[in-house]
């Protein structure tokens, strides 16, 4: 094992070790012809050395240069030390909030572990594993992970690391860090290589001449690094990663033999969100009384870096208002100024501020009475980004997919703050232009590209160029969007209109009070005998 990590280390620094040597060795031989010289000779030659280096300094600069940049690939330098598994530290019970994936990569982990079973049977290990899946999900950790109990060195590298405006050095990078690779994979039986955002140099590769030709000769040297991992029993495992849609990816990096394997990393569930919860909470000071269970209904959709954000953020409004714990009302704020942004002081008239408190008060009592699958957790007229007030919002569970209730419900809420403002003021303000704009789309999707609308109009017009559509078509079309607006307005103003003393009770409140927390909300509810749809 030792002479084949020697071996490994002059393979890496060959040229270093050459270089050094022949440095020694000329030192020995200049001392030697020194002594042989004549005094006057001897202190002739002493006194013309300084010029004599200076000049093969100038000569050796000019010439590593030359060599770099012509015969080494100079720009391709790589500056990637790997790092031995143990020392990347990250054990299997680290890895929390992804289950599913896990088990996924553990078989890997267990492949290499136990190869030489697998090699006794004719198999052989698995070569590339590609994760896919959001920000922040934790796919650097899973692979970090799989390294540190595989206890193999691990090298990590960024896709775009390999993209430069000069062709052939991607390519050059490749082939460097798929050397390194073999080299620490003979030396320690095994490597762990890391490639990150793999859509930099991993999306479909372009056949034009007009451009591309840099991206697509740095895939192709990967598609034949991989490929080379075949023809010698090399112990390398290839993870790649990425953030983009798996069809965005070129086919032929996905076929047998390369990244044949994929995991899907996805966000959290319920029970996976306690535990990144738990924790991340477990690291600093928090109240005794902090519900996790509730702070994990309210973070869904959020992934394990939101949640390790959301956590790190309490924490600083905890010092700044000089308290020893987190409680509740901090991480309640973490949670705003991540997803809402901070509060910023406006000056506001009253009339102005009275039509924000009914506004947000429509949008709130539709989200609450009307909507099937959210809840109302906050709602606010403190200005924040370039809003003047808010109702935050957030789904009661995980859905992957939205119902014609659901969508009909959106565009409910949106119109809210309309017909809240109408039925105060007879009047609305340029507020409503986003809940417009927002109501306009979601309803134009439903009828354009779901089959939603009235007319029985079925397909998804949007991919038929609209001047291929008779001008038939595209008036039904428009009015079954109108029509969808037209009854979702009449709903609200319906609800709105009965239900009068609690909207104006919700406005009352908030001007007094700014802000209204859920348990609020829900206690104004209960006072007028009035509770959340139930979502069938």
């Amino acid at each position: 094992m030792l002479n084949r990590k020697l071996i490994m280390y002059f393979r890496m620094y060959k040229v270093v070790i050459i270089i050094a040597s022949l440095i020694l060795l000329l030192i020995v031989l200049s001392v030697v012809g020194l002594r042989s010289l004549e005094s006057f000779y001897r202190k002739m030659t002493i006194a013309t050395m300084p010029l004599q280096f200076l000049m093969a300094g100038i000569h050796a600069a000019i010439f590593v240069f030359m060599y770099l940049v012509f015969l080494r690939g100079g720009f391709a330098k790589l500056d990637k030390a790997p790092i031995k598994g143990k020392d990347v530290d990250i054990r299997w019970k680290d890895v929390i909030g992804m289950e599913a994936a896990k088990q996924e990569a553990w078989e890997v982990v267990q492949l290499v572990r136990d190869r030489a079973k697998l090699k006794a049977i004719g198999g052989k290990v698995i070569k590339g594993l590609l994760m896919i899946g959001p920000p922040g999900c934790g796919k650097t950790y899973l692979a970090k992970a799989i390294a540190t109990e595989a206890r193999l060195p691990f090298i990590s590298m960024s896709g775009s690391e390999f993209v430069e405006i000069f062709v052939g050095v991607g390519a050059a990078r490749v082939r460097k860090l798929f050397k390194k690779a073999r080299n620490l994979a003979f030396g320690y039986d095994g490597c762990v290589l890391f490639i990150d955002e793999l859509d930099a140099i991993g999306r479909a590769r372009s056949f034009s001449f007009m451009g591309g030709q840099e991206t697509n000769s740095t895939q192709n040297q990967l598609l034949a690094e991989l490929d080379g991992l075949k023809e010698k029993d090399y112990n390398i495992v290839v993870i790649a990663a990425t953030n983009a849609p798996e069809e965005t990816l070129d086919p032929a990096l996905k076929r047998p033999g390369r990244f044949d394997r994929m995991i899907y990393v996805t966000r959290p569930n319920l029970e996976d969100r306690e535990k990144i919860f738990k924790y991340y909470l477990s690291k600093v000071n928090v109240s005794e009384n902090i519900d996790v269970s509730r702070l994990a209904k309210r973070a869904v959709y959020k992934t394990p870096a939101d949640i390790a954000n959301i956590v790190k953020e309490s924490a600083l409004i905890a010092t700044r208002g000089k308290k020893t714990k987190i409680g509740l009302e901090e991480i309640s704020e973490a949670f705003e100024r991540l997803e809402l942004g901070i509060k910023h002081p406006l000056t506001m008239a009253a009339k102005e501020k009275e039509m924000t408190a009914y506004h947000e008060s429509g949008h709130l009592m539709v989200t609450y009475l009307l909507h099937p699958t959210e809840d109302v957790f906050k709602a606010s007229i403190v200005p924040r980004r370039a809003t003047l007030g808010v109702v935050y919002p957030h789904p009661k569970e995980e859905l992957y997919t939205h119902s014609k209730d659901k969508l009909l419900a959106d565009v409910r809420v949106d119109l809210g703050g309309y017909v809240a403002e109408k039925l105060k003021a007879g009047v609305t303000s340029s507020g409503v232009s986003h809940d417009f704009r927002q109501a306009m789309i979601v309803a134009h999707n439903m009828v354009w590209k779901l089959g939603m609308g009235d007319s029985g109009l079925l397909g998804d017009f949007t991919v038929v160029p609209k001047e291929q559509l008779s001008e038939d078509v595209k008036k039904r079309l428009n009015e079954d969007t109108n029509r969808i607006f037209q009854k979702c307005l009449k709903e609200v103003e319906e609800l709105l209109t009965k239900e009068r003393a609690i909207l104006d009770r919700f406005a009352k409140e908030l001007l007094v009070k700014n802000e209204l927390e859920y348990d609020e909300i829900e206690a104004i509810f209960k006072e007028y005998g009035k509770g959340p749809v139930k979502n069938n």
